[in-house]
């Protein structure tokens, strides 16, 4: 069976992720899927747009199959992720730099690679039920997909903040932040994928939508600017520990949860990020790390998934006790360039 339906639909190419059951997370068949319909279409004069939704109401993409990948990895076969990621990120890279206009629509669950989907595209529309993140550290992984390319933009270190706790922001932050453009109300989706479809017009996407909602991460965005001011993790948590303020306090809590090796290294790749750098950049640094997680005891992503995921005891044994024990020199090795392994776009 498959788990992405691809059709034409007047002039309009649609791709529907098809896996509600597993709220719709990305499988490499997925992404090849989508990689090759979006090829097919490029030259196509009859497909004027492309539009990309998820099926069900829960999840747009809960993303991507990892417990396929840490499996692989357990029995000491890192390839499976390896080829996961490379042919994920070529297809994320292909959306961003689609020469036709690509419509996403983001309800509900929008985690990882459904940001690498749906947050790169030129026509990004949230709704009400949109709850947006990028929560690779409570799995030890770094936010990848693109996703250091987007938090590195977002005002008021409201990147960081966002990396490494890993939690969720509704459709107002999501579009305050750069994740998204307009919000849309759900009930007139339908309709307007229809007439997108019959027109090819996305100029219509502007008279459908209505002011953003309540944006609570950006009206706290000069105080979580300086709490992000510090030049580590522990100073960031110190930081937090010392404000009464919600957003510190939930802050706070999901760092302590979180990898701290997986923490250490996305501050370095969201502070390191050149201000221009393209996708095609983020991603190739991403890949270094994402590389390495499979690879024996190098990083916390096997473990992390296997406490988060798959046994769900939520304990996982990270590497290092707290941020404070991260050596950077491992830091460094992580981000460190792959030579003959790195990823081609």
């Amino acid at each position: 069976m498959s788990h992405v339906r691809i059709r034409t639909e007047g002039l309009a190419g649609r791709i529907t992720l098809a896996r509600p059951e597993a709220l719709n997370a990305l499988t490499h068949e997925m992404c090849l899927a989508i990689a090759a319909a979006l090829e097919a279409w490029r030259a196509d004069d009859a497909v004027r747009l492309v539009i990309i939704d998820g099926q069900g109401e829960r999840a747009f993409c809960a993303g991507g199959d990892v417990v396929r990948i840490c499996r692989a990895a357990a029995m000491g076969d890192p390839g499976v992720g390896h080829a996961f990621w490379r042919d994920e990120y070529r297809m994320n890279v292909a959306l961003a730099e689609y020469p036709k206009p690509v419509v996403a629509f983001l309800q509900g669950i929008v985690l990882g690679g459904g940001v690498g989907i749906g947050c790169h595209v030129s026509h990004r529309i949230v709704g009400e039920t949109t709850r947006l993140a990028m929560p690779e550290v409570g799995i030890g992984l770094i936010p990848d997909v693109g996703g250091t390319r987007l938090l590195s933009r977002a005002p008021h270190r409201l990147g960081e903040y966002l990396g490494l706790t890993g939690l969720r922001m509704g459709p107002g932050d999501a579009i305050r932040t750069g994740f998204a453009d307009c919000l849309v109300p759900e009930r007139a989706w339908e309709a307007l994928a229809a007439v997108l479809a019959a027109t090819g017009d996305v100029g219509l996407i502007a008279a459908a939508a209505v002011p953003a909602l309540d944006s609570p991460l950006h009206e706290a965005g000069a105080e979580i600017e300086q709490a992000f001011a510090g030049p580590d993790i522990p100073a960031i948590l110190a930081a937090l520990r010392a404000s009464d303020a919600r957003w510190a306090r939930e802050g706070a809590e999901a760092m302590g949860r979180n990898s701290p090796l997986a923490m250490a290294c996305t501050l370095v790749l969201l502070r390191s990020l050149p201000a221009m750098a393209d996708l095609r950049v983020a991603l190739t640094r991403e890949f270094r790390v994402t590389w390495r997680s499979v690879l024996p005891d190098l990083t916390d992503f096997v473990e992390g998934v296997r406490a988060q995921i798959i046994d769900k005891d939520r304990q996982p044994k990270w590497r290092h006790a707290t941020p404070a024990d991260v050596p950077a020199i491992e830091v460094a090795a992580l981000i460190a360039s792959l030579g003959h392994d790195e990823l081609l776009l």
